[in-house]
C-alpha cells in the first residue's frame, strides 16, 4: 500500500507526552518545560526535537478558491513534512539533521516551483530530495555530525510496553545506520512506506532484480541483529509506526512559512555571493589586461666573457725629443699656410 498523505493525528495525548507532576515541577502543558530523566536526575532542557503536544492542532483549511503559489507550497508541506522528517529521522538517527534535511528539499522545491507544481507525483519530488540529502556522503566531513547525538530516555508517564517500544525503535535505528545507504533507503521506501518494488526501484534508480536484492540482504541484516523483527510483517509494522509517528517519540519539522523565508534567504545569499565572485574576477581580468605587455620583447642574452685580449696600454711621459718636435710643430703650424690655420676676419 503506498502512502499518499500522512495520516491525521488524533486529538487524544500520545503515550510518550508528559504528564504535569503532582508537586507542579514537571513539563508544562505546551511541551516547553524541562523533562525528567527516568533516574531522577536533575531536569534539563528540552530539546525542539523532543517536544510533543498535548493536542495536535488540526492543520487550517485550505481556501476553497484556487491557491496561488504560497499557498499550494504551504499545502504540500503540511501535508508531507511530519512523514519526511521521520523517514529522514530512520535514514540517518539523527534528528536535526533530518529536520534539516526536509528543509532543505522543501526549500529546493520551492526554487523550482514551477517545476514540481506541474509534476504528477510532487511527494515524491520532496521524498527525493530529502532522502538525498539525508544519504550525502559530505556529511562525514561536519564535525557536528561527528559526535553522537544524545537520546532522551522513556518518558515516566508512557506504559511500560511503549517505553519498550522506544528502545526498540533505538535499536532499529542503530541497526539501520549499519547498513549502507541504498539498502537502508530501499528498505524505509518498501517496508516502511508500502512502495512497490518497481516504485522503489525507480525512486532509489536502481533496476529491479538489484533492489530486491538489497531488500532481502537489509531484512537478514535487521533480523540477525533484532530476532523480534525477523517477521516480515512485524518489520513493516515497526517501520511503518516509526514513519508515521505513532511511537513514543515524534520529530516535528518547522513551519512553512518559516522554512519559505529561509529558503529565499539562502538564495539570497548565494545569489550576493555569485554577483561578488562574478565581480572579483572581471576586476582580476582587467587589472591583468591593463598591466599586461601589449608586444612582443626580446630576451636580452646573456653575456659571455672574452678571453685572451690584451689590455690597453697606458701611454707614459714624453722624452726630451717627443718636447721638442711637439713645440717645433706648434710653431710652425702657427705660422704655416691658412688652409692649416685659417684666419679670422
Amino acid at each position: 500500500m503506498r502512502f499518499s498523505e500522512p495520516p491525521t493525528p488524533a486529538a487524544e495525548p500520545s503515550a510518550g507526552t508528559p504528564e504535569p507532576s503532582a508537586n507542579g515541577s514537571g513539563p508544562s502543558v505546551n511541551g516547553s518545560g524541562p523533562s525528567v530523566n527516568a533516574s531522577g536526575l536533575s531536569p534539563r532542557a528540552v530539546e525542539w526535537y523532543e517536544l510533543t503536544p498535548i493536542e495536535v492542532p488540526e492543520p487550517p483549511p485550505l481556501p476553497t478558491g484556487p491557491l496561488n503559489a504560497a499557498q499550494a507550497f504551504e499545502a504540500l508541506y503540511t501535508s508531507c513534512a511530519p512523514a519526511l522528517v521521520r523517514q529522514a529521522h530512520l535514514l540517518t538517527g539523527r534528528r536535526a539533521l533530518a529536520r534539516e534535511s526536509v528543509e532543505r528539499a522543501f526549500q529546493l522545491a520551492w526554487q523550482r516551483w514551477p517545476e514540481v507544481a506541474v509534476d504528477p507525483d510532487p511527494t515524491g519530488w520532496v521524498r527525493a530530495a530529502a532522502h538525498e540529502y539525508a544519504l550525502s556522503p559530505w556529511h562525514c566531513f561536519r564535525l557536528t555530525l561527528r559526535r553522537p547525538e544524545p537520546r532522551s530516555s522513556p518518558r515516566l508517564s508512557a506504559a511500560l510496553e511503549q517505553q519498550g517500544v522506544a528502545l526498540t525503535d533505538y535499536a532499529l535505528i542503530d541497526v539501520l545506520r549499519t547498513l549502507p545507504p541504498p539498502y537502508r533507503r530501499a528498505l524505509v521506501l518498501y517496508d516502511g512506506l508500502g512502495l512497490g518494488l518497481p516504485e522503489t526501484a525507480a525512486e532509489t534508480e536502481a533496476s529491479t532484480p538489484a533492489t530486491a536484492g538489497r531488500l532481502m540482504y537489509a531484512r537478514e541484516a535487521v533480523a540477525a541483529c533484532l530476532p523480534e523483527l525477523a517477521d516480515p510483517v512485524e518489520l513493516r509494522r515497526r517501520l511503518a509506526d516509526a514513519v508515521t509517528g505513532e511511537g513514543p517519540w515524534v520529530v516535528r519539522p518547522g513551519t512553512p512559512a518559516a522554512v519559505r523565508v529561509r529558503g529565499e534567504r539562502r538564495a539570497r545569499h548565494w545569489t550576493h555571493a555569485a554577483v561578488a565572485v562574478t565581480a572579483l574576477l572581471l576586476g582580476a581580468i582587467a587589472l591583468t589586461v591593463h598591466t599586461a605587455p601589449d608586444h612582443y620583447e626580446p630576451p636580452v642574452a646573456k653575456g659571455t666573457p672574452i678571453r685572451g685580449v690584451p689590455p690597453r696600454p697606458a701611454l707614459g711621459p714624453l722624452s726630451q725629443e717627443q718636447l721638442e718636435l711637439r713645440a717645433r710643430l706648434r710653431s710652425v703650424l702657427a705660422g704655416g699656410p691658412e688652409r692649416l690655420a685659417p684666419e679670422i676676419r
